[in-house]
């Protein structure tokens, strides 16, 4: 992959670093006919024009949309160039290849049955297996190497699994299999910034790093009780890092699932409500079901128990969202420069309440199929209760033998 540019890129730059942005936008489809205005170099200029043409990208590659081209904007740009066949991909342990070529071989591996773990586009551990094991499987030398042989040997071949999509099938049965207990599962918690960041402030001496580890401590305290194992990425004292360090952390904790804490501010402050997102990628090739289940449960757990505004679950290829090899959920659990919100997260029976949605919403998952209960309506005081309830009768119904016709 082309090297980052070492500095942000935003409206009113120029030189090379731009003049590459642009031929990355012209391909994708985003700046027809290039850039328009150059400085006195001849190099382009990040202008309204490009702005609009980043921004138009962003929205749909499910990137934050600032019209600003930071590492993750520029990394997508990159790799929305590269079609599958375009050059030859391998797994190199210290720089994974990244591309829209990478998520089509994953999306494809799938496809025929073969386990590339998440379509995240990025070529790790996990889709160079599967490479070699399709190779293996179709008389090639499994070298992990897709050039021209193994190019060939996949349009030979049609899609093994049918009946929507292979990950999505993969990941419900992973689910099924895995029972309804929570006891016994790793769950990272992610509060967001740390150390020197301190993120969004707002009313009544609000900070978001303060506010989201106490949310995260009253999670830990619940799901502890139910025998799950709670991992920070970070304390009061220490600093996670980016989220791409975040994500490297969660996977070595080969944790069941990942929750990201943040809270959300806007320029008015008028903006209010809570959100969830999930890993999702605009095309729809990439997408955790699992994480979108998740979010959803989670967002109607908490509108039901606080009365914040349901500001809706979205997919989006962030960072921390799109690494982490298991399903990870970021929760905006308010705007701290609203009054309303502040007022409400300044009063800990919310943040116990929010703390009791994220335990409920996780069993809830579990329960998969078998799960007919309303939201809003358990408790963590009867989950255990209902838990049994659920086994008792996932048993009757596996002892009552079939109808036959007569």
């Amino acid at each position: 992959m082309t090297p980052l540019p070492s500095v942000v890129l935003r409206r009113g730059d120029s030189g090379p670093a731009v003049a590459a942005v642009c031929e990355r936008l012209v391909v994708t489809g985003d700046l027809p006919g290039g850039a328009g205005h150059v400085d006195r170099f001849g190099d382009p200029i990040f202008d309204e024009r490009v702005e609009k043409a980043v921004k138009s990208f962003q929205q749909r590659r499910g990137l934050l949309v600032d019209g600003v081209v930071g590492p993750s904007t520029f990394a997508a740009l990159d790799g929305a160039r590269w079609g599958l066949g375009d050059r030859v991909l391998r797994y190199l342990p210290e720089h994974f290849l990244e591309g829209d070529d990478v998520v089509v071989l994953q999306a494809r591996l799938a496809e025929l049955g073969f386990t590339a773990g998440k379509v995240d586009g990025l070529h790790g551990p996990d889709t160079d297996a599967a490479v070699r094991a399709f190779q293996a499987a179709v008389g090639l030398v499994p070298d992990g190497v897709v050039g021209p042989e193994t190019m060939r040997a996949f349009a030979g071949l049609r899609r093994s699994v049918v009946g929507g999509s292979a990950n999505a099938l993969r990941e419900r049965e992973h689910i099924r299999r895995s029972g309804f207990s929570l006891s016994g599962r790793t769950i990272v918690l992610d509060p967001g910034h740390g150390g020197r960041d301190a993120g969004a402030t707002g009313h009544r001496g609000l900070v978001e790093a303060q506010v989201a580890l106490d949310l995260a401590r009253r999670i830990e305290g619940r799901l502890s009780a139910h025998g799950v194992s709670v991992v920070f990425t970070r304390t009061a004292a220490t600093d996670a890092g980016t989220d791409d360090e975040r994500a490297a952390f969660a996977n070595s904790c080969d944790a069941d699932l990942v929750l990201s804490l943040h809270a959300d501010h806007s320029s008015t402050g008028s903006a209010h409500g809570v959100a969830t997102f999930f890993y999702g990628h605009g095309d729809g090739a990439g997408w955790s079901t699992t994480g979108e289940h998740f979010a959803d449960l989670l967002l109607r757990e908490i509108v039901a128990r606080t009365g914040l505004t349901d500001c809706r679950t979205h997919a989006r290829t962030w960072s921390l969202l799109r690494r982490t090899r298991m399903p990870a959920v970021r929760l905006d659990f308010g705007y701290l420069n609203n009054e309303g919100d502040a007022t409400a997260l300044s009063d800990a029976r919310t943040l116990d309440a929010i703390a009791e949605a994220v335990v409920v919403a996780l069993q809830r998952m579990y329960f998969g199929e078998a799960d007919t209960t309303r939201t809003g309506v358990l408790r963590l005081d009867d989950l255990r209760r209902h838990l049994e309830a659920m086994r008792h009768q996932q048993v009757g119904s596996e002892a009552v033998p079939p109808r036959t016709g007569t």
